[in-house]
């Protein structure tokens, strides 16, 4: 069983990361052996226990009250004053200036695949701000891409996660270039705008693929803590009940949720357990873009 990854406790736990992106549903049972497998075979790659880019890592106050939904920056605001900066180090994120340090980013991945649809439906509901990285396997088809635009008209700015979800260290430099650059076509054609987030595959990144993202202005990624492809965390009130509850859920946490039914069950209890431990929500309008996007 994978172990949940956290920069933040500095713990060695390697295995976390690359079991966190499955591109299919069923990938959550499956999927989670191949991964470990993908884990194994990088074990020099990801010695800080954190997340799958290993190399990257080595080069380098109470909230409002409850109900206070309306003093936060909406999902739908346009960008905005840079409240918040990744700390690559942890991937999390730490506030600039006055921003409430005690806050967290909500992150839904492999989108838009069965449930994404529902789940921004569901966010706008509760005026929670999140990021959908989508794989452009999920985005081939009119009916596809008619979901993805709805997404993005309700206000979720859509991150880039690849073509087909491959390991990027497993591939040649120009099918990385193509796994990239096609995920931004095909966005930028239906949305109007390109993607400002990049998030590799199992958080694995090479050197290429961080210049690319850095070349097309995109802030990249991973994640601090995530759980929803475990198979004791596939049921909605489990889920929840861990993404609120864990030891990780610390000062800027960078939340890793995946399109899943049982992700999709979970978020209205996941988003008020966060508000009811006095956590802003990140609005991604507010987070500070590379210099390469101004």
């Amino acid at each position: 069983m994978l172990l949940k990854l956290n920069w933040m406790a500095g713990a060695a736990l390697a295995a976390a990361l690359l079991g966190g992106c499955a591109a299919e549903e069923d990938a959550a049972d499956s999927g989670a052996a191949d991964d470990q497998g993908q884990m194994e075979e990088q074990t020099e790659e990801t010695t800080d226990g954190k997340n799958a880019d290993g190399e990257s890592a080595e080069e380098k106050a109470e909230d409002k009250e409850e109900g206070s939904e309306g003093s936060q920056v909406p999902a739908t605001a346009e960008p905005a004053e840079a409240l918040y900066e990744l700390n690559e180090a942890t991937w999390s994120f730490r506030p600039i200036g006055d921003a409430d340090p005690k806050a967290a980013l909500l992150t839904i991945d492999d989108a838009p695949d069965k449930h994404a649809l529902d789940m921004a439906k569901t966010l706008k509901q509760l005026d929670a701000p999140a990021i959908f990285f989508v794989n452009g396997h999920f985005i081939d088809t009119d009916e596809e891409k008619a979901v993805l635009k709805e997404i993005h008209e309700m206000g979720f700015p859509i991150g880039n996660h690849t073509m087909s979800h491959p390991n990027l260290k497993q591939i040649p430099e120009e099918a990385q270039r193509e796994e990239i650059l096609g995920v931004n076509k095909i966005v930028e054609q239906v949305t109007g705008e390109k993607p400002k987030f990049f998030r590799a595959p199992f958080g694995v990144n090479t050197d290429f693929t961080r210049q690319l993202a850095a070349d097309e202005g995109m802030l990249l990624m991973n994640w601090t803590y995530g759980y929803d492809w475990e198979p004791q965390y596939q049921d909605g009130d489990a889920l929840a009940d861990i993404m609120v509850n864990t030891e990780f859920l610390n000062n800027g946490a960078n939340l890793l949720m995946h399109d899943r039914e049982w992700t999709a069950a979970a978020l209205p209890k996941i988003v008020q357990g966060l508000r009811d431990k006095g956590y802003t929500l990140i609005n991604p309008a507010t987070i500070k873009m590379p210099e390469s996007a101004q």
